[in-house]
C-alpha cells in the first residue's frame, strides 16, 4: 500500500525542532506498530524527541495515537466509580497491595493493571506471585466480574492494550531514549487512559532509588502526565514522593507481602502507612468520596476485608504460609554512632542480585529473596547491631550483594540522630 507519508521526513522534522502534526504523528505510531516503519526509524525519532522535546498538544496526540493502536476498555456499566494509581516505581514499594482495598472499602471501584520488576525496581505482580495460587492474568470479563463483586483487582495489562506503547517501549530500552519525558509520559498515560478509569492518582517517586533522581525533571514528568490525563478527560493528580531511602523495612516480594499485611492489621511501617492513606485521600477526593476516612478503614479491619476477598477471587490463599528464603546473613553496623545513609538504590540492587528482581523480563525471580531492614536513616546504632538481613535461596548471591551495599550503608561515630524529612514533596494538580 502507498503511505501517505515517508518516516524520513517526518524524522528530520522533528531533528530540525518543528512540531509534528497531528496527521503525521497518527501515522508514523500505526505505521510502526504495522511494521512500515522499521526500527531504526522509529528509534531516530525517539532521540530527536529525547533532544528536541515535544509541546503539549504533540504529546497528547502521540499519546492518543498509543491508545488508538488498541483495544480500550469500558467501566461505564460498574455501580461504583474508578480511581487508579501509577508508581513510577520504587524500592520496597509495596504501597499498591494495601491501598487498592483500602479505597474499595469505601465503594469506588479499583482496576490496578500492574507489572512486574526489572532492575533494582520491584514489581507488584511479582509480589503478590509469591502467595500461593495467586493469578496475575484475568480476562476483561474476570476483571469487570472482580470489581462488582470485590471493588479491587490487580492484575496485568491485556496484550490488547497500546501495543504501540509495548513496542515502542522495548525499542527505547536499547537505544538510550528511555529518559525522554514526552515517551515516558506517554507510555504511562496511555495505557491508563485506555484502561478506562474515571481518575487517575500518580505517584511521581524522586531520589537515588527511582527513575527520576532530580525533583526538577519529576516535577516537570509529573505535570506532563496531569496535563495528559486532564485532556483525555480523566481527573488526575500526582504527588512526588521520597525514594531517597527504600519505603517501609522489606524489598522483596513475600517479604513486602508480609509487610502490606501488616499494615492492612492496623500496623506496619510509619511511612508505608503514611503514603498509602495519602494516596487513598487523594484517590477517594478524585472519585467523589471527600469525607471518607482511610486511616480509620485500616485501623478497624474493614481494609483487610477487602484484601482477603481480593486475594482469594484470584485464586489466592490469604491465610497459606508465605515463602521463606533457605539462607540469611546480617550486615551488621561497624561501630557505635548514627545511621546517616541508607540509600534506596542500593537496598535495591542488593535485593535484585540476592534474585529478588531481573536484569531480563523473562529471568525468574526467587519469591523469598531480598532484604529486611533492621535501622532507619537517624536511628543510633550500636557496633554489631544488624542494620540489615539479606535473603536468598541461593548464599552464592551473598556477595555482590554486600558489594552493592559497601557505599549505601553509612554508619557516622560523630552523627546526631534525628527523624526522615517529608515523605511527600510536592503535590501537582490541574490548573
Amino acid at each position: 500500500m502507498s503511505e501517505p507519508f515517508d518516516a524520513v521526513d517526518v524524522i528530520v522534522a522533528k531533528r530540525d525542532g518543528r512540531r509534528l502534526s497531528d496527521a503525521q504523528i497518527d501515522w508514523v505510531i500505526d505505521a510502526y506498530t504495522r511494521g512500515a516503519v522499521a526500527d531504526e526509524q522509529m528509534s531516530a525519532l525517539a532521540m530527536a524527541i529525547l533532544l528536541n522535546g515535544m509541546d503539549r498538544a504533540e504529546i497528547a496526540r502521540w499519546t492518543a495515537a498509543m491508545i488508538a493502536s488498541g483495544e480500550r476498555m469500558d467501566f461505564a456499566g460498574l455501580s461504583r466509580p474508578t480511581a487508579d494509581k501509577h508508581s513510577t516505581g520504587g524500592v520496597g514499594d509495596k504501597i499498591t497491595l494495601p491501598l487498592a482495598p483500602l479505597v474499595a472499602v469505601f465503594d469506588v471501584a479499583v482496576p490496578q493493571l500492574s507489572g512486574r520488576g526489572l532492575g533494582h525496581t520491584g514489581g507488584t505482580l511479582d509480589k503478590l506471585e509469591s502467595i500461593p495460587g495467586w493469578r496475575a492474568a484475568l480476562s476483561n470479563d474476570e476483571m469487570l466480574r472482580q470489581l462488582n463483586d470485590v471493588g479491587a483487582v490487580i492484575c496485568q495489562a491485556g496484550s490488547g492494550l497500546a501495543p504501540a506503547d509495548r513496542k515502542l517501549y522495548a525499542l527505547r530500552d536499547v537505544t538510550g531514549t528511555v529518559e525522554a519525558i514526552p515517551l515516558i509520559a506517554s507510555s504511562i498515560m496511555s495505557k491508563k487512559i485506555a484502561e478506562g478509569t474515571g481518575s487517575l492518582v500518580l505517584d511521581v517517586k524522586v531520589g537515588s532509588g527511582a527513575f527520576m533522581k532530580d525533583a526538577e525533571r519529576a516535577g516537570e514528568l509529573a505535570r506532563t502526565m496531569v496535563e495528559l490525563g486532564t485532556d483525555a478527560g480523566v481527573r488526575t493528580v500526582a504527588l512526588l514522593t521520597d525514594m531517597s531511602v527504600p519505603l517501609g523495612l522489606t524489598a522483596g516480594n513475600a517479604l513486602e507481602v508480609r509487610e502490606s499485611v501488616e499494615v492492612l492489621a492496623g500496623g506496619g511501617p510509619a511511612d508505608v502507612v503514611e503514603l498509602t492513606v495519602a494516596l487513598a485521600r487523594e484517590m477517594l477526593d478524585a472519585a467523589g468520596r471527600p469525607d471518607a476516612d482511610p486511616a480509620a478503614a485500616l485501623a478497624d479491619g474493614r481494609a483487610m476485608d477487602v484484601w482477603r476477598r481480593m486475594v482469594a477471587a484470584q485464586g489466592g490463599d490469604p491465610d497459606a504460609p508465605l515463602p521463606w528464603a533457605r539462607e540469611t546473613e546480617q550486615v551488621l553496623s561497624p561501630a557505635d554512632g548514627v545511621l546517616t545513609t541508607l540509600d534506596a538504590y542500593a537496598v535495591g540492587v542488593a535485593a535484585w542480585r540476592l534474585g529478588a528482581g531481573r536484569a531480563r523480563k523473562e529471568d525468574p525471580v526467587q519469591a523469598g529473596a531480598g532484604v529486611e531492614i533492621h535501622a532507619r536513616p537517624g536511628d543510633a546504632v550500636r557496633a554489631g547491631q544488624p542494620l540489615l538481613t539479606l535473603h536468598t535461596d541461593t548464599p552464592e548471591r551473598f556477595t555482590r550483594a554486600r558489594e552493592a551495599l559497601v557505599d549505601g550503608v553509612v554508619v557516622d561515630p560523630a552523627g546526631t540522630p534525628g527523624a526522615r524529612g517529608a515523605l511527600v514533596l510536592d503535590r501537582v494538580a490541574a490548573g
